[in-house]
């Protein structure tokens, strides 16, 4: 019978040999055979199916593992799932799969200050050149592409400031020049976009973030298409950047809920949106707003949004915009997101990542804020009285 997506959460998996609602957690470094010649036949079928499941030690995974993937990929619709330890683990997974001494990359330049980090300034190590495009004008991708291009990385939205891109003609443009894509969806989740299913070679999630959903666990999962399918599998092989038993438990326990949460947050968040809307002093980063930039790039492709959205702040001084943030109490102070809970951060440099195409103006400050599962009420009531520091 055919499932829905809601349906297919909560139904997606159960331990049928011990009847439990969950699979169990099975940990594992040596795995057991009766005998060599079982070892080799199991072999044998990895080589033939290697996305069947098929281990013969530990590092590759087990089988709790091995559940989350399957769910992963049907939610994805996409060819394969691999699971590394953390969301960046998967952002380091695909690119250096894909990259080798010599190559370039063209990377979006509002993306996660660790992506940056890594594309900007480790890569050189390796001698492979990282050219950051305009988010706002796709002709920088063309302009800079060259016969040694062979990634275009892409994040949606930008990460804090939340520029949305024509998804479609980054596609075209890569397909035409036989350039691998990779996105990071993070934002999003496969429950509001499937970016395989558009058409890019690799969408990453940060698992720790809402798939989760509890703010508890690390992970990260990168679905690949056919093409690319065997560079990751190879590299993560190599690298041993796989996601652990019990942290695939956390997610996958998340997963059933993620509808519920992510039609809650987009609910608080479009409430909050709206509110801090009316203030003069206030520009919302959110595509809820239709008066936002990225308002029709957000609708032509997604089908929803979540509870991240930015805040850029005028004010006289920046200890206003830090007493506003410290004076919020039902938001925490924090990195990451994606939890039931609701966060606020003034984002300085470090965190925005030093970008080169976006400029605050003198007295405008950023601010971040994932709005969670409380009662929108009190969120509003709390930012009303702490939006008084602002002058």
């Amino acid at each position: 019978m055919k499932k829905s997506l809601r349906t297919y959460l909560k139904h997606t998996s159960k331990d049928f040999y011990n009847r439990s609602v969950n699979p169990p957690i099975v940990r594992a470094s040596t795995i057991i055979f009766k005998t060599m010649k079982d070892l080799r036949e199991l072999q044998k079928k990895k080589l033939k199916n290697p996305r069947g499941g098929h281990y013969e030690y530990g590092r590759q995974g087990t089988s709790t593992v091995y559940e989350l993937e399957k769910i992963l990929t049907n939610l994805e619709e996409c060819y394969h799932v691999f699971l590394t330890s953390s969301g960046f683990g998967s952002v380091f997974l695909a690119i250096f799969s894909i990259l080798r001494p010599g190559d370039e990359i063209l990377v979006s330049d509002p993306v996660y200050s660790p992506t940056r980090a890594l594309t900007q300034d480790f890569l050189k190590e390796f001698q492979i050149k990282t050219i950051f495009y305009d988010p706002r004008n796709l002709n920088s991708i063309n302009k800079n592409i060259t016969k040694k291009t062979k990634m275009i990385y892409v994040e949606n939205p930008g990460s804090n400031t939340f520029e949305f891109q024509d998804l479609k003609k980054i596609i075209s443009i890569a397909k035409r020049k036989k350039i691998i894509t990779a996105m990071d969806n993070t934002w999003a989740t496969p429950y509001f976009f499937k970016p395989i299913k558009l058409g890019f070679d690799m969408s990453i999630v940060s698992a720790t973030k809402y798939y989760s959903g509890h703010s508890d666990v690390m992970g990260g999962s990168l679905a690949v298409n056919k093409k690319v399918f065997k560079n990751v599998l190879k590299t993560q092989n190599m690298t041993g950047l796989r996601l652990s038993p019990d942290d695939a438990y956390l997610i996958m326990r998340g997963l059933r809920t993620l509808d519920v949460r992510l039609d809650t947050h987009q609910k608080n968040a479009n409430l909050i949106a709206h509110f801090l809307a009316k203030y003069k002093k206030i520009k919302v980063l959110y595509p809820y707003i239709k008066s936002s930039k990225s308002y029709k790039m957000w609708k032509k492709y997604y089908h929803g949004s979540t509870g991240l959205m930015g805040l850029k702040i005028k004010a006289k001084k920046k200890s206003m915009v830090d007493k506003f943030v410290n004076s919020l109490n039902f938001f925490g102070h924090g990195y990451s997101w994606g939890g039931f809970e609701s966060l606020a951060m003034h984002q300085e440099i470090r965190e925005q990542g030093d970008r080169k195409f976006f400029n605050l103006d003198k007295n405008n400050y950023l601010v971040r804020l994932h709005i969670g599962l409380e009662d929108p009420n009190d969120l509003i009531k709390d930012l009303k009285k702490s939006l008084k520091h602002i002058k």
